[in-house]
């Protein structure tokens, strides 16, 4: 059962295990993409390009270079901030303040994942269902007026 407590929701963050930390990190895909591949969001990897949307480095592409499960963050090449020492330091990214722009399909298993996943979809295209519906709508109003008109 699902809870709907925030402080109960926050602690099956913390909490989560290894296996489903990584779907937590799950990134939405570019328009282009989405056509491509039949599917809205993806589990962000080390060397997709991404681009941010939010914050003061919005607009900025680059290669993730890391992505943090402990703490819920990717780093992108070239995101630093200098610190007081002089030396520099990667910048934590939020993967709900991104979009992959292109996808990094060097793992054979994650290749054969999104291409299950367009299978799937076209199978159940949701056009056919919509026909479906408008004829069985349209059955029925003929139905209707059928017994309507009978018993007049």
């Amino acid at each position: 059962m699902k809870t709907r407590k925030p402080s109960k929701q926050r602690k099956k963050l913390y909490q989560a295990p290894l296996h489903k930390r990584g779907k937590h990190l799950s990134v939405s895909l570019s328009s282009d993409l989405k056509s491509r591949f039949k599917t809205n969001a993806v589990t962000v990897r080390r060397g997709d390009t991404i681009r941010i949307l939010r914050g003061d480095r919005k607009g900025f592409e680059g290669k993730i270079t890391r992505a943090d499960l402990k703490n819920y963050r990717i780093f992108v090449e070239g995101v630093t901030r200098d610190k007081a020492d002089g030396t520099t330091a990667l910048v934590p990214i939020h993967p709900s303040k991104v979009m992959i722009t292109s996808l990094n399909l060097d793992d054979k298993w994650r290749r054969k994942t999104l291409e299950r996943k367009a299978a799937a979809v076209e199978v159940e295209s949701p056009e056919g269902k919509l026909e479906e519906k408008v004829e069985k709508v349209e059955e029925a109003k003929e139905l209707t007026e059928a017994k309507g008109s009978g018993g007049a």
